[in-house]
């Protein structure tokens, strides 16, 4: 099958770009696949991170794409178009996660020759942070699709009610396997310059209101100074709100920030040196940093949102809080640790997901769907 893949991959950094390379790679193994990407991905003045680029030293999957969209030129989306065109794919993939994206790859896809069916691959039909424009941008892109892979029950739940009738292929996210295993506790913390004997609560992952951040800072005061918390992740937006909460909270000096861009070798030396990854999410469709702990076989502590809570307690790879406030959020943090005999289960259940979530048995499956297109 002759494949396109119209998405953010290198220079462009973080887990999208990411999970971009490794499908590229994955279906590259058998058919012929070109990748598409931006010359302007955001505006500069848009952007709430530091930068959108792979630094320099940053371990990285290269792909070989052709630049040739930008977000904000509509001028470029017709080029775009002609340039898949004069490919002549099959089936051309674009991954989905933001309204923003929606006037350029709707654009794009009223342009592609009608041979070549478009299927979208769908992280969020509805973001977290909604607005008033966002169904009318999502369906004029979403209508301008022939096929649908989402990634949880959420978001297929979320996609029916854009698009009736939609051809959708729900498949679980996959591994992120490119990261080293994980090493001992004691040497990652030194390597982080913090204690290894305490217990250690890991956030991890950008920074966002719906993640609830917020929310684990205040539960910490219901901890006692047995427990540690790290944050590790770049803010989208203001930090500042975070500091002054930890500044007034009486495990102050139990929470250390690691407020930056992660890269890919701290990743695991983060995963390593905490007992369990805490997502206090006030909502949410799926996480890739799920598929990440999977990957890294570290048990989890979620709230029963989106697809968070089911996908928890199906697999059995952690304790689900029944509600998103720092009360709950405390009581289960205590429970996970008094009740250690609980651990070696969450932890062979998670080998058993890297299993079940590999990156062959992901491709294989959507391979079958598109066959059928």
């Amino acid at each position: 099958m002759k494949i396109a893949i119209l998405s953010p991959f290198y220079p462009y950094r973080g887990g999208l770009a990411q999970l971009n390379a490794r499908l590229y790679t994955e279906l590259s193994k058998r058919n012929e696949v070109k990748a598409f990407t931006f010359t302007t991905l955001y505006p500069d003045l848009l952007f709430p991170g530091k930068t959108q680029y792979v630094g320099e030293g940053d371990p990285v999957t290269v792909i070989d794409s052709e630049r040739v969209l930008s977000s904000i030129n509509p001028f470029t989306y017709i080029k775009t178009a002609k340039h898949i065109n004069k490919y002549a794919p099959d089936l051309l993939i674009i991954p989905y996660w933001m309204s923003f994206m929606a006037p350029a790859y709707g654009t794009v896809c009223r342009f592609v020759n009608k041979r070549t069916k478009v299927v979208a691959l769908v992280h969020n039909a509805i973001s977290h942070e909604r607005t008033l424009i966002e169904k009318p941008l999502a369906k004029y892109f979403l209508g301008r699709c022939d096929a649908f892979i989402v990634m949880s029950e959420p978001v297929k739940k979320d996609l029916q009610r854009l698009i009736k009738n939609a051809n959708i292929l729900l498949q679980p996210h996959p591994i992120y396997d490119h990261y080293a295993e994980r090493t001992d506790k004691a040497s990652a913390c030194r390597k982080l310059g913090i204690r290894d004997d305490r217990k250690t609560l890991l956030f991890f992952g950008l920074i966002r209101d719906y993640k609830g951040l917020d929310i684990l800072i205040e539960a910490m005061a219901a901890l006692n100074n047995s427990y540690q918390l790290i944050i590790a992740g770049e803010s989208y937006g203001s930090f500042d709100k975070y500091t002054e909460q930890i500044n007034q909270s009486p495990l102050k000096d139990n929470i250390i920030v690691f407020e930056q861009y992660i890269p890919d070798d701290m990743v695991t030396t983060l995963f390593s040196a905490a007992d369990v990854l805490v997502l206090p999410y006030r909502a949410a469709t799926q996480s890739g940093v799920v598929a990440l702990a999977y990957q890294l076989e570290l048990p989890m502590i979620a709230t029963n949102v989106g697809a968070l809570g089911s996908t928890v307690e199906t697999s059995a790879t952690g304790i689900v809080v029944p509600s998103p406030t720092p009360e709950s959020i405390a009581d289960e943090i205590k429970d996970y640790f008094s009740n250690s005999n609980k651990i070696p289960l969450f932890q062979a259940n998670l080998k058993k997901e890297k299993v079940r979530l590999s990156w062959d048995n992901f491709t294989r499956s959507i391979e079958s769907f598109f066959s059928q297109l």
